[in-house]
């Protein structure tokens, strides 16, 4: 009974809170290649679009654009990433001035297995980059930039608007309530919508 008990929570951990990796240290400050102000990152999604990220004072901005940036750090075999894919995929379609950028970690897998095994089945047809090296840098120094120390857990989503991290709401209630620069975990589109609405109006 005692592991059924078990089984049945880690199941609940995964599903609702989050996946947890092991291989957090990998993202231990001196282990990267820290980006300079004004440096250009391009990415090449798993479709063939291509964007650049520049490095800012405080964070990134999309090149040639004001939107308001989600760098959202999944991996596809991770469920509650499959969960809130389609209706991160709606919020954008009905948001102009937003963009999606998924990063891939934590795994190795072909373009074309992202596509049919992630994309396709739950409709998350936003850039999606999986560069291996060139992500793992890039989440490194998000990682850094907020300070997140902790064993990193997915998805983890961050917000910037300007160049800035912006503050989001305590999606699992694990923060008693307060605003942190990320959201670790599943978040809901009604969250969502309501921290960037507020974003906005900023």
């Amino acid at each position: 009974m005692k592991k059924l008990l078990l089984i049945l929570l880690c199941a609940f951990a995964l599903v609702f809170l989050g996946c947890d990796q092991n291989e957090s240290e990998s993202y231990s400050l001196g282990e990267y290649a820290p980006f300079k102000d004004g440096e250009e990152i391009s990415l090449k999604s798993v479709s063939g679009a291509s964007i650049s990220l520049v490095r800012t004072a405080k964070g990134f901005v999309l090149k040639g654009s004001d939107k308001i940036v989600m760098l959202d750090i999944f991996g596809t075999f991770c469920a509650p990433c499959k969960a809130e894919a389609p209706h991160l995929m709606d919020y954008q379609l009905n948001h102009d001035d937003f963009m999606l950028i998924g990063l891939i970690t934590f795994e190795q897998i072909s373009d074309k297995d992202v596509i049919e095994k992630f994309i396709k089945p739950f409709n998350a047809y936003y850039f999606i980059a999986n560069e291996g090296e060139k992500n793992e840098r890039l989440i490194s120094q998000v990682l850094a930039d907020i300070g997140y120390d902790s064993a990193l857990s997915l998805p983890f989503k961050v917000v910037l608007k300007g160049g800035k991290y912006e503050l989001l709401s305590d999606n699992l209630g694990e923060r008693g309530g307060k605003e942190a620069l990320y959201y670790l975990g599943a978040v809901s589109s009604e969250l969502v919508a309501k921290d960037l609405e507020k974003i906005r109006k900023k």
